[in-house]
């Protein structure tokens, strides 16, 4: 299974933003809730989960959007499974660190 990863540099500060390879380029909304999965934001290089997990292990800063990478993500305890919104159905989670 292949993820989109994107850095973006800001002020000596990294954000990764990855999304799930089946849902770039898709808006999802509930309600009025509503998350538009860019190529500019998440379009990035194409990697294999493991590769993604790799940089986002390192990540102060991340945004991830999709089934498998919030899964991956959890069971590497990157995050707590109650840190997972779903919009639509489609699990997303943001990490910041201070």
């Amino acid at each position: 299974m292949k993820v989109y990863l994107k850095i973006h540099r800001r002020n000596d500060i990294d954000t990764v933003a990855c999304c799930d390879e089946d849902l770039l380029n898709r808006v999802f909304t509930e309600g009025n809730l509503r998350i538009e999965i860019n190529s500019n934001f998440y379009g990035g290089e194409l990697l294999s989960v493991e590769q993604a997990m790799e940089i986002l292990k390192e990540a102060s800063y991340f945004n991830i959007v999709g089934k498998n990478i919030t899964n991956k993500a959890i069971a590497l305890q990157l995050l707590p499974k109650d840190g997972v919104r779903k919009i639509n159905r489609i699990p997303m989670a943001m990490k910041m660190m201070f």
